[in-house]
């Protein structure tokens, strides 16, 4: 049996001693670094999680239990540590609240959040290779991630992969998904790609999708799109009153 520091609760294996000291004695998120403190090493590994959490601003904007951290901690028990985080490029939990205490998260912490693991996590492929298909890959599985996403837009070939491979959590173990965009049930979103303009830049991104396969419209698009609806009616969008 081994202890692992001041604070935190006993453990053998990775096997919990105590559920009732679960919540006493691990650490809490005011303890714990907010980041695992190396850069991202590539812009899209902000940039495309932030675009589905833009989105979801907009798709869930009257429902307060969801959260979706981009490049943030994810604090769990499942390791040999659980002062030792993983962080993904984004992550997605259901039925917690989207402010915690009506504050923003400094990090995750799986005990802190009646145990609910993120149904979603997300790795972009980088430069520099992450173990996505592996080592993170078993992490997810031993913490009941239901869904890992992979996005690999520019190395796939080369790693002998899909560009965008869904792996799903069946029995115990990940199954890749072959269908995009990909309906998530448990979630009530589909995901997959999309070749569109972003702030004026043409480029590939992921998006959410409904269950007939119809993509989720950026905030762009759908001001672009009431601007057309303007014009046929013969109204100028940029002359508006007001304006």
């Amino acid at each position: 049996m081994n202890a692992i520091g001041p604070g935190c609760v006993l453990y053998m294996g990775n096997a919990m001693l105590s559920d009732n000291l679960k919540l006493i004695e691990l650490p809490s998120t005011d303890e714990l670094a907010c980041s695992d403190d190396i850069p991202v090493d590539n812009e899209d590994q902000n940039f495309l999680p932030n675009i589905l959490l833009f989105l979801l601003n907009s798709i869930w904007a009257s429902r307060t239990d969801w959260f979706f951290g981009v490049d943030m901690a994810i604090y769990h028990t499942t390791g040999a540590n659980p002062r030792v985080p993983v962080v993904p490029d984004g992550f997605l939990s259901l039925g917690v609240e989207r402010k915690k205490g009506g504050k923003s998260r400094r990090s995750y912490a799986v005990w802190e959040e009646d145990d609910i693991v993120p149904i979603l996590t997300l790795e972009i492929v980088s430069y520099t290779p992450g173990n996505e298909y592996d080592d993170k890959l078993e992490i997810y599985r031993k913490l009941g991630v239901l869904y890992y996403i992979i996005y690999n837009p520019e190395y796939w070939q080369h790693d002998q992969h899909q560009p965008l491979c869904v792996y799903k959590l069946v029995d115990g173990n990940y199954e890749l998904q072959i269908k995009e965009p990909l309906w998530l049930p448990e979630i009530g979103l589909g995901i997959g790609r999309h070749q569109g303009e972003i702030g004026g830049i043409e480029q590939e991104f992921l998006a959410w999708y409904d269950e007939s396969g119809n993509r989720y419209l950026t905030a762009e698009e759908k001001a672009e799109k009431l601007a057309q609806h303007l014009r046929s009616l013969g109204v100028d969008p940029d002359n508006l009153p007001g304006n």
